[in-house]
């Protein structure tokens, strides 16, 4: 005969065998989650002729793209978009003059970047990874922090220099926060005028918010040659 307190022991055993499959279960789901929202591409070689555009905007909160031959020819540009970590990793890379890596993360923040590259050739190249200034009277965000921008480049080839703009082997880094380059003045008259021209209160205005004028965070940029 069962003792009652003997279902109760076995009632606890298979409430504890349940919890256990489902914590299992969920740390499986976000475990699969996580690698869904990382986007990984590989390119044997890519080419970008002058002024030419190399968008990703995949709807992946980060990518991680490994470039074996990567060739940016004058004013071409690599961008990122809705991307909150980027990672690239370029084997081969030659760079001519004012070319282009910029990311964008979302609600006027900017990409994290994690670069690991091999310069061959380098003329200019500039990373910008910088905040973007919120807009009263649209919708939009609070000033965007600048992102952080981690640079490795190979010794045994071309080593950057960061002094002079107009020497060849220039790599500038732009780690700049929204918000620096809008006055109180500025944006006061914005949200006056939304205002005047909408019903009362402030229906004229996202949402019925007025966003701070404070900037966001600047980035830090590191930049070590192996």
């Amino acid at each position: 005969m069962i003792k009652p307190f003997d279902l109760i022991e076995v009632k606890l055993i298979i409430d504890m065998k349940r919890k256990i499959i489902l914590g299992v279960f969920v740390a499986i789901l976000g475990f699969l989650s996580a690698q869904a929202q990382v986007n990984e591409q590989h390119f044997d070689k890519l080419v970008l002729n002058k002024k030419e555009k190399k968008v990703f905007s995949e709807r992946d909160s980060s990518a991680v793209i490994y470039i074996d031959t990567l060739i940016m020819k004058d004013n071409s540009s690599l961008q990122f978009f809705g991307k909150k970590d980027v990672k690239l990793i370029v084997k081969h890379a030659e760079i001519g003059n004012k070319a282009l890596i910029s990311g964008q993360a979302g609600q006027n923040n900017a990409s994290d970047f994690d670069i690991t590259i091999n310069f061959q050739k380098l003329g200019s190249l500039y990373i910008v990874a910088r905040g973007i200034d919120a807009f009263n009277g649209t919708k939009t965000f609070p000033n965007g922090d600048a992102g952080n921008v981690n640079i490795s480049y190979n010794k045994d080839g071309v080593s950057p220099q960061t002094a002079n703009k107009k020497d060849k082997n220039y790599l500038f880094v732009d780690v700049t926060p929204g918000g620096l380059h809008v006055t109180p003045n500025l944006e006061i008259t914005n949200i006056y005028r939304r205002i005047a021209s909408s019903p009362p209160g402030l229906i004229g205005l996202p949402q019925g918010q007025i966003y701070s004028g404070s900037p966001g965070k600047e980035g830090k940029v590191t930049i070590t040659g192996n």
